[in-house]
């Protein structure tokens, strides 16, 4: 896209000018931001015409010095057009450096990216979860595919990424990755913390997210009701590992911790609470914010079943969580034994706990939020909506109140 600028050839006095000679200078001006840059030429201010931008007087120096400004004007001009050709921004520095002939070296988009992630995984404990690490690692790899499925090249300069680059992403994490809603705005978040680098340091003159807009959308939380918790609970396995992962999971179903969490549980961290009773207290990992969790029996009924367990031992843990993959392909087997038409996965066990465990047994929604950590009671409150069972025993007992 085609840009206009000024250009002004004008005399600049040095401080503390008396008289003589003035140098020549050149002002550019891009959108109102400037660059200015010496001629080498000198011209008196009386023989200078202002409004011309040129030395005034038939003298054959007077004629030489204009013929020379006017060669600088064409080389200005043609900075600018090299920069249109080339599709590449212009502004008033990109042209003084065109002109120069002093070529910046582009910054390219997935170097910038991978020197983020290199930072945050530096971060790793301190600042950021290894989640987080993760999640902007496959964020890094989607933008690189796109780079290759869009351009057909490995990086691009930074200054190339505009609001039709961010469009055609968003178009290509719905299509070809076949990315949902949520999942696609969530990779272009990832994406837009790295232009958000690229502008703060003036990598970047405009910002490509300016009309962009996308929002995560509500969806409803997996759970499991009573009746499944029941019926997994009473399950008889013929393998001992889908026993030990069944097990694991009810456990995160009666006290709501998160997969990583429940894999770092230690001995440590069962300590007697206010009430005299066993609870557990741990910092989350992915906010490292404090839960305070009492233990419930059926709680209390797996540790003691796994306190013996060689791995327990071993590694100083509670329970023996295999990784999260091998967990939920593992409950997906379960699920179907058990009858459960549900996408089963181990986060479920947190979604259950907070709904049939709690929130439907009148637990207020202020202790839940504390036992989950949850930094918001917003949070809290996105399960209370889902809970038509919740609504119905109120209700109920409304109408059974207004009968007396």
């Amino acid at each position: 896209m085609s840009v206009n600028f000024s250009l002004l050839f004008y005399l600049k006095k040095p401080k503390n000018y008396i008289s003589g000679p003035v140098p020549i200078y050149i002002r550019i001006t891009v959108a109102g931001k400037r660059a200015e840059l010496t001629t080498g030429r000198e011209c008196e201010p009386g023989r200078w015409n202002t409004a011309a931008g040129r030395a005034s007087g038939t003298r054959e120096e007077i004629k030489s010095l204009n013929m020379y400004l006017d060669k600088l004007q064409v080389k200005v001009y043609e900075a600018h057009r090299q920069l249109i050709e080339a599709g590449e921004s212009v502004t008033a520095d990109r042209m003084k450096s065109k002109f120069l002939g002093k070529e910046e070296k582009p910054r390219m988009l997935i170097e910038i990216f991978k020197e983020h992630n290199r930072k945050v995984e530096a971060l790793i404990g301190s600042e950021y979860s290894e989640g987080t690490s993760k999640r902007y690692k496959t964020s890094l790899k989607h933008t690189a595919n796109f780079l290759r499925w869009k351009y057909g090249v490995d990086d691009i300069d930074i200054r190339k990424v505009d609001h039709s680059f961010v469009s055609d992403y968003d178009f290509y994490l719905r299509s070809v990755r076949k990315c949902n809603n949520n999942s696609a705005v969530k990779y272009i978040k990832n994406f837009g913390k790295v232009i958000r680098i690229c502008l703060s340091s003036g990598w970047l003159e405009a910002d490509p997210f300016r009309n962009y807009k996308a929002k995560t959308r509500k969806v409803d939380r997996v759970f499991l009701t009573e009746e499944e918790l029941e019926a997994m609970a009473e399950k008889i396995f013929v393998s001992e590992r889908l026993t030990q992962v069944r097990d694991i999971f009810l456990f995160s179903c009666y006290t709501g911790l998160a997969y990583v969490d429940v894999q770092q549980l230690k001995r440590a961290d069962i300590r007697i609470g206010v009430d005299g009773e066993q609870w557990i207290f741990k910092n989350r990992q992915k906010t490292d914010t404090p839960s305070r969790i009492p233990l419930l029996p059926k709680a209390l009924t797996i540790l003691e079943r796994y306190q013996d367990h060689p791995q327990c031992l071993y590694e100083d843990r509670l329970l023996p969580v295999l990784s999260n993959q091998k967990m939920n392909a593992y409950l997906k087997e379960i699920a179907d034994v058990c009858g459960i038409e549900k996408p089963i996965t181990f986060h479920i066990a947190r979604h259950t706990f907070a709904t049939t465990v709690t929130l439907l047994n009148g637990v207020p929604m202020e202790s839940v939020s504390k036992m989950l950590g949850h930094t918001s009671l917003r949070t809290t409150q996105q399960y209370a909506k889902i809970l038509d069972v919740k609504v119905g025993e109120d209700m109920r007992l409304l109408r059974e109140r207004l009968k007396q």
